[in-house]
């Protein structure tokens, strides 16, 4: 919450760019009621304008053109007594140190779980915080290793069947259907399935923005 010139204090309203249903889904469990606005970049544009980007230094890169994309968007919309912060994610995950995206076919989410299965890889998550008021920005990345079982055949054609790796980074899920075939998490869940309650609290605090004043009244 942010206080006017008077000392009055300001709702501020917490602005999605992402049209991911998972990450709705977590910020809703930890309180906020948030607002999605989907931000329509061309991510690959994005990446080919990077020259040799780390992997943090890329889902950083991609979230904040998320969150600046939706930020001009708003324009007028909100103002200084009605102030707003846009948050833009982008999760890769890296497996044998080659970052991938989200599947592109059927085909190509069997290769992944083929290299996947039985070893480990990083989840990598951008986060990008825009205070619309002030023009305060803030942006970091969190990285998480997930260990994966080793679906049957009939397990992995059911599950690459069923839509839901083509729709993620990495083709998988911890808390949709992937989940049956994930061993466990070493790191933060939240940035595994999409955007890290942690280190969204550091962007949000680094822009003057408490996370427990977003909490909506019926958390």
């Amino acid at each position: 919450m942010a206080r006017g010139r008077g000392g009055n204090l300001r709702v501020v309203r917490f602005v999605l760019a992402s049209a991911s249903p998972a990450r709705l889904a977590v910020l809703r469990a930890a309180g906020i009621d948030a607002s999605v606005v989907v931000s329509g970049v061309d991510e690959d544009a994005v990446a080919a304008n990077l020259t040799d980007p780390s992997p943090a230094e890329l889902v950083t890169a991609l979230a904040m053109a998320k969150a600046e994309k939706v930020a001009d968007t708003l324009a007028g919309t909100y103002d200084d007594n009605h102030p707003a912060v846009v948050v833009g994610c982008d999760s890769m995950l890296s497996i044998g140190g080659e970052m991938v995206g989200k599947p592109k076919s059927a085909e190509d989410a069997h290769k992944r779980w083929a290299a996947m299965a039985g070893g480990t890889g990083e989840l990598l998550t951008g986060h990008a915080v825009l205070r619309l008021d002030t023009g305060a920005r803030a942006t970091g990345s969190r990285g998480t290793t997930v260990r994966f079982g080793t679906p049957t055949q009939h397990e992995l054609d059911a599950y690459v069947g069923s839509g839901e790796p083509l729709a993620v980074a990495g083709a998988f899920t911890i808390d949709g259907l992937g989940g049956w075939f994930v061993e466990g998490v070493d790191g933060d869940p939240s940035s595994v399935i999409g955007i890290s309650l942690p280190l969204t609290r550091q962007l949000l605090a680094e822009v003057g923005v408490s996370v427990v004043d977003l909490w909506s009244p019926t958390s």
